[in-house]
This record gives C-alpha cells, sequence and structure tokens, in this order.
C-alpha cells in the first residue's frame, strides 16, 4: 500500500539509562503545516479502503433501526415532581423532561433545540431539593468543558450562568434553592503554563451573585494539582461532605461537617479518613444514621453505620459485610413499611442482582426479581422517604428501561419502557471461564452460536480504572451477531467485576496481567472452536485502545483485524497532554525510574518493529478529545505504516479522524456513522458477510 509520507526524525532520547526513539513527535502538533498535510492525505486513503466495503448500506439501516429503541432513565424525584432523560427513535440526543405534580410532561433542555448541529451536548444536572431550580452542564464540540447555568423548572427559563470551567463538577444543592456547593478549576492565568485543566477548588455560590468576585473558595486551596473533588449535602441541610481523590486514584480522603452551627461560607471539616488506602462514601439517613459505603478492609465493598457525632472508622459498624464473591455497588433505604428495609445492589461475575435485607440487622430477608441476567443503574428512592423504589435495567437483547419495585408487595414491573419498538433478534449468550498466563481464572461473555463452525469474531475488552464490562443492549453488537458473527466481551483485570483487588491486579505494575487476559481469551476462543485467528478481530477505546495496541503489538500473530479508538499509545510522554496526569495513579509515571520501565515494557508506540507484520488496523480519533489527545494514534499510525511498508505485508493501517467531536457523548447519525466505518472494517478482514 502507498502510505502518506512521514517523516522519521532521528531523536532519541536517554531517559533512566534507556534510549527512547521519538521518529514522529512532529505529529504531535496539531497546527503544523505538515501534520495538516499528513491527516488530509490519511484521511483520502481512508475513504479509498473503507467507503467501498460491501454491505455498508445494509448495515447502516440495521443499526439505524436497532437503536430505534430509543432509551429512558431513570426517575430523579423531588416531591410529586420527577426529572427524566428520554430519547425516542428520532430524537440524536437524548431530552431532559419533568413531570409537573399534575402529570403535565415538558422538555427541559433539548440539546437539539439549544443547536440544531447536534454539536451541543447535556453533561450533567442536578435539580435543587425542592424540584423549583435546576442546575445543568453543557458544552460544545466534544470539549466537556461543561459550562454551568440555573434554569427556573416552573418557566424554563434560565436565571443565571453559564460558570465556565466546571468540567466534572458536582452540584450540591442547600435546602430553600438559594446556594449551593460546586467545584471549578481555577482561571487560567492564575495556574503554571499548562496546567489549566488542573487546580480545581470547592466553592460556596449564592444565586444572583457574581461567581467570578463573590464566590467563597471551601476547599482546595493548597491542595495536589491533581486531585478530584466530591461535594454533597444532606437532605435536610444538616451535613455538608467533601471527598478529594488524586487523579483517578482508587482512594479517597473525606471530610464532614456540620452546617447547623456554623457559616455556610466556613464550614468546620471534620475528617472521616485521610491517607487510607480505601474509598470510602457517607449518606446521612433520614434515621439520623450515617451510613458509610466503604471498600476499607473490603475489597468487593461493604456498608457500616455509624452515629454522625463519631465517624471514626472504628465506630462503624457493619451492616452488610463484605460478600466473598458479589461486588456491592449500590444500596437504597426503603421506610415507609413496618419494617424498613435496606435494598443492596451487587455485582456477580459481572451479573447484577438486587437483596432485601431488615434495615436494622442489615439480616438477608429476600430478593428483588429481575427481568433477566442483566445489569441495573442505580437504585432510585424517594428523597423523603417510602417504600417504592425505581432502577435501569438493560442486557444484551433488552433495550434500556426502567423498573418500579413495590416493598409491600414485593413485585418488580416494568414502569417506563424503551419509547420505541424494534424487532430485536433473539441470540445465545453464555459466560464461559478460561485461564490467564499466570493462572487466574478469567470470565468472558460471548454472544453468537458454536454450530456451524468457527465464525468472524469480534473481541472486547477495557480492563482499567475500576470499570466493569457487564451486559448491556448495543445496536452493533446485535448487528455483528445478526449477520453470523461472534462477539465476545471480556472482564479482563483492571476492572471492577470482582472488586478492588482484581482492579489492582491490573494497574502499575501489573499492567501486563490485561494483555495476558486478553491474549488468553483470544486462545480460548480458537481453541473453543469460536473462530480462527484469522477470523478474529479485536476492538477496545481509551484504556481499551492502549489495550488492543498492547495486544496488536505483543502478538500480532493472533488477530486479523484491529479497531483502536481515541488511544493512548505512547506511554512515556502520555502524561503531557490532556489529562494524562491524572491517570498516573494507574498507570505509573515516567518521571521515576521503576514506573518508567513498567511503562516501556509495553507501551505499544515503542514496541512496534519494522520488517514485522501486523494486522488491519484502524484507529479512530476525534479532534476535540481532550482527555486522551489524538496525537497518540497519530503518531503510533504513522509507525505502523512505516513498519508494513517495509514488510510489504500485512495490514492496511488505516485512521479515521473524526472533528467536532470528543472522547464522550455524540448524536445517534455519528455513533452510526463510527459504528458502520470501524464494522464494516472488521467484517471485511475477519470475512463476515454483512
Amino acid at each position: 500500500m502507498d502510505y502518506p509520507v512521514a517523516q522519521r526524525q532521528d531523536i532519541v532520547e536517554e531517559i533512566h539509562g534507556h534510549r527512547v526513539a521519538d521518529p514522529y513527535r512532529w505529529l504531535e502538533d496539531p497546527s503544523s503545516a505538515e501534520t495538516k498535510e499528513w491527516l488530509a492525505a490519511e484521511a483520502e486513503l481512508f475513504h479509498a479502503e473503507v467507503d467501498g466495503l460491501p454491505g455498508r448500506d445494509r448495515l447502516r439501516a440495521r443499526i439505524t433501526e436497532l437503536l430505534g429503541a430509543g432509551n429512558v432513565s431513570s426517575p430523579v424525584w423531588r416531591g410529586e415532581r420527577r426529572f427524566f432523560m428520554r430519547r425516542t427513535a428520532e430524537q440524536e440526543l437524548a431530552v431532559l423532561y419533568t413531570v409537573d405534580p399534575d402529570g403535565t410532561e415538558r422538555a427541559l433542555i433539548d440539546p437539539i433545540a439549544l443547536d440544531a448541529s447536534g454539536r451541543t451536548t447535556l453533561d450533567a444536572w442536578q435539580p435543587d431539593k425542592e424540584g423549583r431550580l435546576l442546575a445543568y452542564q453543557l458544552s460544545v464540540g466534544g470539549d466537556e468543558e461543561s459550562q454551568l447555568s440555573i434554569m427556573d423548572v416552573a418557566t424554563g427559563a434560565t436565571i443565571e450562568g453559564p460558570i465556565d470551567r466546571c468540567r466534572y463538577s458536582a452540584i450540591a444543592w442547600l435546602p430553600g434553592g438559594e446556594a449551593f456547593y460546586y467545584v471549578r478549576r481555577l482561571p487560567k492565568d492564575q495556574v503554571p503554563e499548562g496546567e489549566d485543566q488542573y487546580h480545581r477548588r470547592v466553592y460556596l455560590h449564592r444565586l444572583g451573585t457574581d461567581p467570578d468576585s463573590e464566590d467563597v473558595m471551601i476547599f482546595g486551596d493548597g491542595r495536589e494539582k491533581t486531585e478530584y473533588y466530591g461535594v454533597g449535602v444532606s437532605r435536610d441541610g444538616h451535613y455538608l461532605t467533601v471527598s478529594a481523590s488524586r487523579g483517578t486514584a482508587p482512594r479517597n480522603d473525606l471530610w464532614y461537617a456540620d452546617l447547623s452551627s456554623g457559616d455556610l461560607a466556613h464550614p468546620e471539616l471534620k475528617v472521616v479518613q485521610a491517607d487510607v488506602d480505601a474509598q470510602t462514601g457517607v449518606r446521612f439517613g433520614r434515621d439520623g444514621r450515617a451510613y458509610v459505603f466503604t471498600d476499607l478492609d473490603a475489597p468487593r465493598g461493604r456498608l457500616a453505620v455509624a452515629d454522625p457525632s463519631d465517624l471514626a472508622a472504628e465506630r462503624w459498624r457493619d451492616l452488610l459485610p463484605e460478600d466473598p464473591e458479589a461486588v456491592l455497588s449500590d444500596f437504597a433505604i426503603l421506610d415507609e413499611l413496618d419494617s424498613p428495609v435496606l435494598l443492596a445492589g451487587w455485582t456477580r461475575h459481572a451479573i447484577s442482582e438486587i437483596t432485601v435485607h431488615d434495615l436494622e440487622t442489615g439480616e438477608r430477608i429476600g430478593e428483588v426479581p429481575l427481568p433477566g441476567l442483566g445489569s441495573i443503574g442505580g437504585i432510585v428512592e424517594r428523597p423523603e422517604g417510602g417504600h417504592e423504589a425505581w432502577f435501569g435495567y438493560t442486557d444484551n437483547v433488552t433495550p434500556g428501561g426502567v423498573q418500579h419495585y413495590d416493598a409491600r408487595t414485593g413485585e418488580t414491573t416494568l414502569w417506563a419502557a424503551p419509547p420505541g419498538s424494534v424487532d430485536v433478534p433473539q441470540i445465545e449468550a453464555r459466560q464461559i471461564s478460561y485461564t490467564s498466563a499466570d493462572g487466574t481464572t478469567v470470565r468472558m461473555l460471548v454472544l453468537g452460536s458454536l454450530e456451524g463452525g468457527p465464525k468472524p469474531t469480534i473481541l472486547y475488552g477495557y480492563g482499567g480504572f475500576n470499570i466493569s464490562l457487564t451486559p448491556a443492549y448495543s445496536a452493533g453488537i446485535l448487528a455483528w451477531v445478526e449477520a453470523g458473527g461472534v462477539y465476545a466481551i471480556a472482564n479482563l483485570r483492571g476492572g471492577s467485576e470482582e472488586g478492588e483487588e482484581w482492579h489492582r491486579a491490573g494497574m502499575l505494575a501489573n499492567k501486563q496481567n490485561v494483555f495476558d487476559d486478553f491474549h488468553a481469551a483470544a486462545e480460548k476462543l480458537i481453541a473453543d472452536g469460536w473462530t480462527t485467528a484469522d477470523q478474529l478481530a479485536i476492538s477496545g477505546g481509551s484504556n481499551g485502545g492502549l489495550l488492543v495496541g498492547a495486544a496488536l503489538t505483543q502478538r500480532p500473530d493472533l488477530y486479523k483485524a484491529v479497531v483502536c479508538s481515541a488511544p493512548l499509545l505512547d506511554m512515556i510522554r502520555y502524561e503531557k497532554f490532556g489529562l494524562g496526569q491524572t491517570w498516573n495513579v494507574e498507570y505509573g509515571t515516567a518521571e521515576d525510574p521503576e514506573q518508567f520501565g513498567w511503562l516501556l515494557a509495553y507501551s505499544p508506540y515503542h514496541h512496534v518493529k519494522d520488517g514485522e507484520t501486523y494486522p488491519a488496523t484502524l484507529f479512530t480519533v476525534f479532534e476535540s478529545d481532550t482527555r486522551v489527545d489524538p496525537l497518540h494514534a497519530r503518531k503510533m499510525a504513522a509507525a505502523l505504516q512505516h513498519a508494513a511498508a517495509a514488510a510489504g505485508t500485512g495490514g492496511p493501517i488505516l485512521l479515521r479522524n473524526e472533528a467536532e467531536v470528543g472522547h464522550g457523548a455524540r448524536s445517534v447519525s455519528r455513533t452510526v456513522d463510527l459504528s458502520v466505518d470501524t464494522m464494516s472494517f472488521m467484517a471485511h478482514h475477519t470475512g463476515l458477510a454483512l
């Protein structure tokens, strides 16, 4: 293949005694004329290779049809008013609605009505405790910058904002809706150059005041620049909680304050935990008890209770001890009963379940019936108490809807179905176990049939940041399996499928375990007759892009095609771009000699070998991605193209570069476009007839 010309620079750095080459560093600059010229040539090559692939029109029609199911979220209650998200088949993005106490439904925020281009997305929203005001956050073009505004719910009018620099900000309303605590970054001119994505602080904002000159900083001054903060206020306004985590670390410091006895602008924060290797949160119950959700001495999670006057760990009393197999994920309290109960959400080997417990003793007294073997969303209760709960539910063939549980009857019923009606194919799904390189048992969900011999297969994984891959409805997966393929999802170490120990077994010095788990999954699929190496594609995005980047460089013989989306690939320089410095608690830092060794051992960009035959590879990147810089894929694509040209076999190596979209939310039409491009590419190279 005639690849675009990419100059190889003679850049070699001495780092901790190692000579590290970086021939494509010039591609780190997206604004240079050379990079723009190269990207234009890559776009031409991509379209020449992919636009004419067979079956694309049928695939587009089927994915669009399956996405027509739409979705609906669980309700957020404020008295008799509720708020929820819903997307119909005709809508590009989900819309935020409210239902008034008289039953009237109204759209509050329709992103397409705000911006017909589909570039504006609703990042987050939070009604005040009375349901009269709504804080909402919008971003444009995929930058996820989350500008914060306040709406009067009754009129739909925006009465304040936007307040900028509110990315990843929690909103904690005080009763009455006159003020809230929130998180905001410092202005760019108040931080060192290149650090404007860091340096968060917690502020108190009073409605009607200027956020730039009158907001009061209550927390964060002088602390680590990469810290993320969480903030909450109890329903009665009695207690404030503030949480701090260094980047994405699986641990936090936690404080609380009694707001009834002090100045809201100067709360007296007391330590719940500090410098403790655990993740802990506190919720103040209507019964006067503090509920402590923690993995301290319990990697799969436990729920304890304590007196709010003394939240020291030695005063906690376990209500739900750690389960030896299931991971505690959520809880809700239903107290409008003769004997109040606690609902506990769990994932057991990535499959959800909900159990019912006596609220006082924690004794298990039953379970909540679920529609199948799938995944639940958060369990929702009424803030003022009650006997009902709501939760989202989905599985591989069930679009996301909302279930309702009545503790008085013990029944679960469908409360809100997805708005669209679609013909969903019935597919076979099974969870299988296999053994990784070090003898660890890993699980994998396989969708499709063994009948008829080996089939074109996609193996998907993530393996990081304590994120669990659980059953979910996917139009792309269903279309692939319906066409005769197999789709496998591996629950690799680094995720949360088996608790925090499982996460830590795939981070920092243990990162190679994740790649070994993935290779072993591929070998299991081949050994059991699901597929062959010539029919096996792998796919992953973000941290999953790092996964498949490492997989294709470590075992190029094992995979026929690769889709690598928004990936991290240069692990020696990743901290210098995007939000990279918030991830060194997951990967390690190249500044430390030992940790540099971990990173260099697997950094995909540094393990591309001239003359090696690499699988067909498609990189997909998004120009407005402010999390993972597209430079990773640009440099890796150039390196692989050079290697492929030298080998004269393998490939093709392609780059799909998309403008005005970022790492997160996107419109339905853009979702379909991306799915058609990636799945038709994998189908073509694995032999699946779409």
